[in-house]
């Protein structure tokens, strides 16, 4: 349990692609505690965004805001079991 709560994000995981390109990434060194409550806040946001937007008929802006809210969280998510998930030939501990 102490190992996992010293793990942290990598940083690699890219998300808002425009013209092919990543244009923002998640940071590394945060916490995977601090960042998965992170992502709770935004997916929660989210919802509550896309709850607002089936009652606004006027615009888009409800719907738009909780699509990339979701965008980030997963994000933030993947980074998280990039740092979980052990490939084959790595141990646990080369995650320093």
């Amino acid at each position: 349990m102490t190992e996992q709560a010293a793990a942290k994000t990598i940083g690699y995981t890219p998300f808002h692609y425009c013209s092919d390109r990543p244009l923002f990434r998640v940071n590394g060194g945060v916490p995977l505690n601090e960042a998965l409550q992170q992502a709770s806040d935004l997916l929660h946001l989210a919802y509550r965004l896309a709850e607002d937007a089936t009652f606004e008929r006027k615009t888009d802006r409800h719907a738009w805001a909780a699509h990339y809210l979701m965008e980030m969280s997963k994000a933030v998510i993947d980074d998280v079991v990039k740092v979980m998930t052990v490939r084959p030939g790595e141990s646990k501990h080369s995650n320093s």
